[in-house]
């Protein structure tokens, strides 16, 4: 049976430096953990919107519905965040704020973070440690930190390799987890590779406003 891992990318610009360290994990997770690892990628960034409304209204959209149905699923999570203000972004946070507490409970957690200087190299250690060990995952011991003048040494590339073979130990001891399919899937670059959901959603019965009132109003 395949294991799915999700990869959250909190990165803003595009090309992103968060996102280049994303898919340097990955792709050692892949080659480690061998044959029959499922990974998906989330933008974060590309869900802005649909964030800021649910934590508004309290609603997720339909593609936010999928990406947290997703993280629920998910037999392993790798998190990955630029450095904002010496902790991880805003919108990192706003995105993780919306996972069910219950969801990442033992779930193995690879955390990883970005910035400018190596003066925040501690940020994985005092930020997104305590972060996901407070939603009970199973924090890998080790964290991947890179600066901008990580990403050309060989010790950045040892260090995640090290991650990668802590993260495809436990996804080998680990059992599968049920997969979470709440939402129908709205296509988009924040949404790759999951499955086929119902079409309709919780809110499809819920009348039209205008209904409710009564009122017929001019288009």
């Amino acid at each position: 049976m395949s294991r799915r891992i999700v990869a959250i990318t909190a990165g803003l610009s595009q090309p992103s430096s968060t996102r280049l360290l994303t898919d340097r994990i990955v792709a050692s997770v892949q080659r480690q953990a061998g044959d029959g690892v499922e990974v998906q990628v989330i933008e974060v960034r590309d869900l802005a919107t649909d964030i800021t409304s649910h934590l508004l209204t309290g609603f997720p959209s339909q593609r936010l519905g999928a990406a947290l149905d997703a993280v629920a699923s998910a037999d392993a999570l790798i998190a990955v965040t630029p450095v904002f203000t010496a902790s991880y972004s805003g919108l990192f946070k706003s995105f993780v704020d919306l996972i069910d507490k219950e969801a990442l409970h033992e779930v193995p957690v690879l955390i990883a973070a970005t910035a400018g200087t190596s003066r925040h190299s501690l940020v994985t250690e005092y930020a997104l440690r305590p972060l996901f060990s407070y939603l009970r995952a199973q924090v890998l011991p080790t964290a991947v930190f890179a600066a901008a003048d990580d990403f050309a040494d060989d010790a950045l590339a040892r260090r995640i390799d090290r991650a990668a073979a802590e993260l495809a130990r436990a996804l080998a001891v680990e059992a599968p987890r049920a997969r979470v399919n709440s939402w129908s899937v709205d296509t988009g670059p924040a949404i790759a590779d999951v499955p086929g959901a119902p079409a309709s959603t919780p809110y499809d019965a819920v009348p039209d406003f205008r209904a409710l009132l009564g009122e017929q109003i001019a288009q």
